[in-house]
C-alpha cells in the first residue's frame, strides 16, 4: 500500500496546475444566487474532460417542497440545477463515498473594498485570490482532480464514487437537498469546506427571518405627525439581540470554549423612498443560529414571541402588528461523534500527509453535512483546505492547502474505497 499511495501522491502532484487552473476557471464564473449556470457548465465540461459523464439534478421546488428538510424560498427554480457523477465500482470489497461541493457564493460587494477584481483569479504569495477562492470552489476542485489521480494512477475503485456539485449552500440547502430526494446516499460523504484541514463534529442551527412593519407617511415639515417604519425597526431589533445574548448564556457543552457562539446578523434592511417623506413601510431580514439541542421549530417561536413582548411596548407597533416571516435556512445543528470508520480513516490520512492527527472543527456557521446527517445514512464531514476572508473583501484561499486536500481525499479513495488495477 505505501507503494502505491506514493503513486497516487505523486500524481496529484503532477496534477496540481490542473487543479489551480480549474480552480481559477470556475472563480472567473461569478455564481451568485441565481446565476450559478456559468459555474455549472464549466464543471460539467471539465468532468466530461477527465472522462466522467455528468447529470444534471434538477430542483423542482413543488417536489422537494414535501421533503421534511426543503427551505421554502422566494426566488425560482428555472434554469437552475445541479451537477453530478457517478463512477461505478470496479470491484467488490469496498465502502462507497461521495464527494459534495457548492458552486454557488455570495455577492462580492462593495466592490471598491477589494484590491482587485474579485472574479480575476490571481496568485500571489502562495495564495489564490477571488470570490469564492476559498468557498469553495477551489476545494470543489482537490475533491474532483483527487478522484481522477487515482484513475490516472493506474486504479479503479472498489465501491461507488459520486462527485456533487451544488448550489443554494449559502441560502438554505435545497441543493444539496435535492441530490439526498434523488436517492444519493453513501457509506462517507466528504465536504471541502475551508475550515484548514480539521474534521467537523458539530455545527449550529441556522435560520433565515424576515420582519416587516407600516408607518404613517407625512412631509418632514409635519414628521411629528407621521410614523417613521425605519426608526420602529430599532426597538425590534434591540429585543432580537437581547434574544442573542439570552441564548448564549445556554451553553452547549461542545461550545463552552467559544466566547460568543450563537450570532445574530441584521443583513438586509429596507424602508422608504425619499428623504423628505416620513417612511410609510420598512423590513429587515436576519440570521440566527442555535445550538443543536434546540429544534428549529422552538427558535422559530422564540423569535416570533420576541417580536411580539417588543411590539406590546410600543403604542403603534401594537395597534398595526409586524409581520414575522421564515424563509431560507430553516436547518437544524448537530453533533457527530469522532470515533466513526470514516471519520478515522480520514484521520489516518491526514496523519499521513501530517505527521500528526486531525483537530476537530466545530462550526458556529451550518454547512450542507446537515442533508446527509439529517436525512441520509453517511457518515458525513468537511474537510478541506484554509482560506481567509469568506464572504468578505480579498477571499483568498492557501494554495498548497488545496493540493494537500486533494492528496488526503485520494489516500482516502484508497483506504475507504479500496483500489483494483485496471
Amino acid at each position: 500500500m505505501e507503494k502505491i499511495e506514493k503513486q497516487i501522491l505523486n500524481c496529484v502532484d503532477n496534477l496540481s496546475d490542473d487543479i489551480l487552473d480549474f480552480t481559477g476557471r470556475l472563480v472567473a464564473e461569478p455564481s451568485i444566487l441565481g446565476n450559478e449556470a456559468s459555474a455549472m457548465e464549466v464543471m460539467a465540461a471539465e468532468l466530461k474532460k477527465l472522462a466522467f459523464e455528468p447529470t444534471r439534478i434538477e430542483i423542482d421546488p413543488a417536489e422537494l417542497s414535501q421533503h421534511p428538510g426543503f427551505a421554502p424560498v422566494p426566488w425560482s427554480y428555472d434554469g437552475r440545477y445541479n451537477v453530478a457523477t457517478r463512477r461505478e465500482a470496479s470491484a467488490e470489497g469496498g465502502q462507497s463515498v461521495i464527494f459534495n461541493g457548492h458552486l454557488d457564493v455570495v455577492s462580492p460587494e462593495p466592490l471598491k473594498l477589494w484590491d482587485r477584481d474579485p472574479y480575476d483569479p490571481i496568485e500571489q504569495d502562495g495564495w489564490l485570490y477571488g470570490r469564492g477562492a476559498g468557498d469553495m470552489k477551489s476545494g470543489v476542485a482537490a475533491m474532483t482532480y483527487a478522484v481522477h489521480a487515482v484513475e490516472k494512477a493506474g486504479f479503479g475503485f472498489k465501491a461507488p464514487v459520486t462527485i456533487e456539485a451544488v448550489i443554494e449552500e449559502e441560502c438554505g440547502g435545497n441543493g444539496a437537498l435535492a441530490c439526498v430526494a434523488a436517492g444519493h446516499n453513501a457509506g462517507a460523504v466528504l465536504i471541502p469546506e475551508p475550515f484548514g484541514h480539521t474534521i467537523l463534529t458539530g455545527q449550529l442551527g441556522v435560520m433565515w427571518f424576515k420582519v416587516s412593519l407600516s408607518g404613517v407617511p407625512r412631509h418632514v415639515l409635519e414628521a411629528t405627525a407621521g410614523v417613521n417604519a425605519i426608526e420602529k425597526c430599532i426597538p425590534l431589533i434591540t429585543a432580537l439581540r437581547e434574544l442573542e445574548a439570552e441564548m448564549n448564556q445556554e451553553i452547549h457543552p461542545l461550545y463552552q470554549e467559544n466566547e460568543h457562539p450563537i450570532n445574530l446578523n441584521i443583513g438586509i434592511i429596507k424602508g422608504g423612498d425619499w428623504p423628505s417623506t416620513v417612511p410609510a413601510a420598512a423590513e429587515f431580514h436576519g440570521r440566527l443560529s442555535f445550538f443543536p439541542n434546540a429544534t428549529y421549530d422552538q427558535t422559530r417561536q422564540r423569535i416570533i414571541d420576541t417580536i411580539a413582548r417588543a411590539t406590546r411596548l410600543d403604542p403603534w407597533l401594537a395597534e398595526n402588528k409586524p409581520k414575522v416571516e421564515f424563509y431560507g435556512f430553516r436547518s437544524e445543528g448537530h453533533v457527530e461523534e469522532r470515533d466513526q470508520p470514516a471519520f478515522n480513516i480520514l484521520n489516518d490520512c491526514h496523519r499521513k500527509m501530517f505527521g500528526r492527527d486531525a483537530e476537530d472543527a466545530v462550526s458556529t456557521a451550518t454547512t450542507d453535512v446537515r442533508a446527509y446527517h439529517h436525512y441520509a445514512t453517511a457518515q458525513a464531514t468537511c474537510y478541506g483546505p484554509e482560506a481567509e476572508n469568506i464572504h468578505a473583501a480579498n477571499e483568498r484561499v492557501k494554495i498548497e492547502s488545496v493540493i494537500d486536500t486533494a492528496k488526503v481525499y485520494a489516500l482516502f479513495l484508497a483506504h475507504w474505497c479500496g483500489l483494483v488495477e485496471r
